[in-house]
């Protein structure tokens, strides 16, 4: 019973019948039962009762295919949940390194609902749909019409804002000035961007227009009741109407072409080109090169035919409206196609690209590809009825009562119809049926059109879908399924399938793949790398370590630039456009560095142009204490530890973290402060590790001769003071002062305090020997003088020795001055 009831709520609903006249052998009946189903778990779960000859619900299946799923989605909740608990790169971020992370759980949460549709259920139950709730901003109502409608006005608005700017711009100023001056008429740039995104519009103009023009060969239609061949008037008039707007709409392009500048060939030796703006040559320039395709392609003629036939109540006029169909619709295909060309070239020679993403490429491609296959799908249509008409008039000649245009919907007011339709249905099922394994007229591959009856429905979506469903299997099989008669026509048309079949397929596979395949290009190129380092790392031997640290570093390389090289992008711009580049990613992370806050615009334009980025892992030495160090490091993510043994002295140990501002390296500024340094690059100091993953901007030696040179324009005295607080060299030797100072302090206050105690000490012995010179004799007073002076000098010499030994362990070499106030002529 839980199952029973279970099964009621998620599949088909199921009820035991009360009524044992409406209760069949199963015992219940399906509510919905239908051919379809949505869920094809649902319909495995539907079956025959041979034995009671009912359908009934297999529980087994059911209870199977419901377990496998409630616990995949189970299993999917996790996912859901992660979500909340992901941290994101902010985009704002992302200017250098990999970005910083939002790890705030509010702005997550608010970031899934806004890339995400957002879902309510319906609280009124007369406003709830079948499924319970419904989608906010779907459908024709929005939740607040005055919102909704104020979003509208101000998208609108800023649409025709640009559409005017665009109107505004007219020619670029590339074009010579004295030209545009004596121009009374206005002419559009061919590289102008209201062209590029109107020639947009015209290609999908196009494309609708070809994918248009085979409804009209749906028209046709046959009256099974009445046993004649029709034209389907209301699909005849909305797709009359649709072509005459797409064709209105394409009039824009033509009007354009007569006001569209073009680059003279002459000029083309060098840069651009000149434009020709004058009006008479660019018409004369279109006239005789796409006027005629475009004129031929819009001209009305099927809506000629099509409002011809509508106001003609002639019914003999059906055989020549569709003999004129097929004939016009054919002939002006040629032309519809060829003008797509130059619209797709002149898109590419402007933007660069006709899709700018690889899945708007793909699916351009595959969009055509579906298009191939409803105009293969609309012509196997018309032809089956044009068999059907080939085998009436076969039938027709057999029978002396009949006459072929009785074979035509509306001659039933014809003289002798009436006996013809009398006979008219045995004669045509007795020559023109398809029912049995040898029929006496071979359709060939038009039968299943006469089977399915779509030759005779005016169901237009199912007419559309079933043919285009075939012409899309046999493009796609190559007609291999087709079992075609001796009929001239047909082998043709087969052969023709089987060759457009073979060339669209393959065209859609290499450019689907061409498309495709940029997408993971790099992640491809990544992968092959990581390939031929591993082979290396394992020809040289190279221990588990060193592997790690490698395979580490191409990780964090891949997450920060995605495989692309940065520098060479950038290093490939224009010399101005590099800059403004590198000030808009650097500039903001220059100025966390104390030692550039300070400066002018200018001088931080030159150190951002000169600043490469840097990149080091975890565990990573940045430099070695003895190394000579060759670039100057400034930190903008990350901790690194800083440690010096004061060139290996026994005792001595030093050790600092740097951070977020902080630099490394100082050695080389003072190096290229100092107009008299030589070509060898000073030693370092410290040993520099990176305990985190670090992003840093690094100033080889070189770049930092300039940088150094453009400091002493500064104040010099704030400069110093910034580098002294933020050089490790200083904070150590300061460090070390400080505590000899402090030491050399305690010593002289040890020094004070033992000379008092030994004052006190001497006036003690002096008071004792005048208390006892009156019962000792004269000569024990002299010996106990000099006893207590040896004493005392000999604790002052121990004192002494120990405090030359501390002095010696606490000496450190007090660092170089940068010379921040030099001259350069020093």
């Amino acid at each position: 019973m839980m199952v029973t009831s279970w099964l009621e709520e998620s599949g088909p609903r199921l009820s035991f019948a009360s009524d044992a006249g409406r209760m069949n052998k199963c015992g219940f009946h399906i509510d919905g039962f239908g051919r379809e189903s949505k869920n094809p778990s649902k319909s495995f779960r539907r079956v025959i009762d041979s034995d009671s000859n009912c359908i009934g619900i297999d529980r087994k299946l059911a209870i199977t295919s419901t377990t496998v799923r409630t616990l995949i989605d189970a299993f999917y909740l996790i996912r859901m949940a992660l979500q909340f608990r992901t941290a994101y790169i902010a985009p704002s971020s992302r200017v250098f390194g990999r970005g910083e992370l939002v790890i705030d759980p509010s702005q997550i949460a608010q970031r899934l609902e806004e890339s995400s549709p957002r879902l309510s259920f319906a609280s009124d139950a007369g406003r709830m749909n079948k499924c319970g709730f419904h989608i906010d901003g779907f459908g024709r109502e929005s939740k607040n019409p005055s919102k909704s409608f104020s979003r509208g006005m101000m998208r609108g608005s800023e649409g025709l804002k640009s559409l005017g700017r665009s109107l505004r711009i007219g020619v670029s100023k590339a074009v010579f000035q004295e030209d545009l001056k004596v121009q009374e008429k206005k002419i559009f740039d061919p590289q102008d961007k209201f062209l590029l995104r109107m020639n947009r519009l015209f290609v999908i103009s196009c494309i609708l227009a070809v994918s248009v023009d085979p409804l009209f060969f749906y028209l046709p239609v046959i009256d099974s009741d009445s046993n004649c061949i029709g034209i389907d008037r209301k699909l005849a008039i909305t797709s009359t109407t649709v072509r005459t707007l797409i064709d209105a709409f394409y009039l824009i392009r033509m009007a354009l072409q007569f006001r569209t500048a073009y680059i003279a060939p002459s000029s083309r030796v060098f840069g651009r080109g000149e434009l020709v703006i004058d009006p008479s040559q660019i018409a004369q320039r279109y006239l005789t090169r796409y006027f005629i395709i475009d004129f031929l392609a819009v001209l009305p003629l099927p809506q000629a035919v099509i409002w011809g036939f509508l106001h003609r109540s002639a019914g003999s006029d059906v055989l020549a409206t569709k003999n004129a169909l097929l004939f016009i619709v054919f002939v002006q295909y040629f032309p519809r196609f060829f003008r797509i060309l130059p619209l797709t070239s002149e898109l590419k020679r402007t933007a660069g690209v006709f899709a700018e993403t690889a899945w708007a490429g793909a699916a351009y491609y595959l969009l055509w590809y579906m298009l191939a296959s409803h105009i293969v799908g609309a012509f196997w249509y018309l032809l089956s009825v044009e068999r059907v008409d080939d085998c009436w008039h076969f039938a027709c000649k057999t029978s002396d009562v009949c006459d072929q245009d009785y074979l035509y919907c509306g001659n039933q007011f014809l003289q002798g119809y009436d006996r013809w339709s009398n006979v008219s249905s045995e004669i045509i099922q007795k020559q023109c049926t398809v029912d049995g394994e040898h029929p006496p007229f071979n359709f060939g591959i038009y039968q299943n059109a006469l089977v399915s009856g779509v030759v005779a429905s005016k169901k237009f979506i199912s007419k559309l879908c079933y043919c285009l469903w075939w012409g899309l299997q046999n493009l796609s099989t190559l007609g291999q399924g087709l079992q075609t008669s001796t009929f001239p026509g047909e082998v043709i048309f087969s052969i023709a399938l089987a060759i457009l079949g073979l060339i669209l397929f393959a065209l859609l596979i290499g450019n689907m793949q061409t498309y495709l395949q940029s997408l993971t290009l790099r992640l491809e190129e990544m992968r092959v790398k990581r390939r031929d380092s591993e082979q290396w790392m394992h020809h040289r031997l190279l221990p588990q370590e060193l592997r790690e640290r490698v395979r580490r570093y191409d990780q964090y390389k891949w997450l920060e630039t995605r495989g692309v090289d940065e520098e060479s992008l950038v290093q490939s711009l224009p010399n101005d456009l590099r800059r403004d580049i590198k000030r808009h990613l650097c500039l903001g992370l220059v100025r966390r560095v104390p030692l550039f806050a300070n400066m002018d615009e200018r001088l931080l334009d030159a150190i951002c142009e000169r600043l490469k980025p840097s990149l080091c892992t975890e565990n990573t030495y940045i430099v070695r204490e003895g190394d000579p160090v060759d670039e100057m490091v400034f930190i903008i993510r990350g901790r690194l530890e800083s440690v010096t043994t004061d060139g290996g002295r026994s005792g001595f140990f030093n050790r600092g973290l740097l951070k977020e501002g902080d630099f490394c390296g100082e050695e080389l500024l003072t190096w290229a402060l100092d107009p008299k340094a030589g070509s060898n690059l000073p030693s370092s100091t410290r040993t520099v590790k990176a305990l985190t993953e670090v992003e840093a901007f690094a100033l080889r030696a070189d770049e930092l001769k300039f940088v150094a040179s453009q400091f002493r324009r500064l104040h010099s005295r704030q400069v110093q003071h910034t580098f002294r607080f933020y050089s490790q060299q200083w904070r150590t030797w300061a460090a070390c002062f400080i505590q000899a100072a402090w030491r050399r302090y305690s010593k002289r206050k040890l020094a004070e305090l033992r000379r008092r105690e030994e004052m006190a000490a001497g006036l003690d012995d002096d008071r004792d020997d005048d208390a006892d010179q009156f019962g000792n004799g004269s000569s024990s007073l002299g010996a106990t003088i000099y006893a207590s002076r040896f004493a005392a000098n000999a604790l002052r010499g121990v004192h002494r020795t120990r405090s030359n030994s501390v002095k010696g362990l606490v000496a450190l070499q007090k660092p170089p001055e940068p010379d921040f106030a030099a001259d350069d002529a020093d």
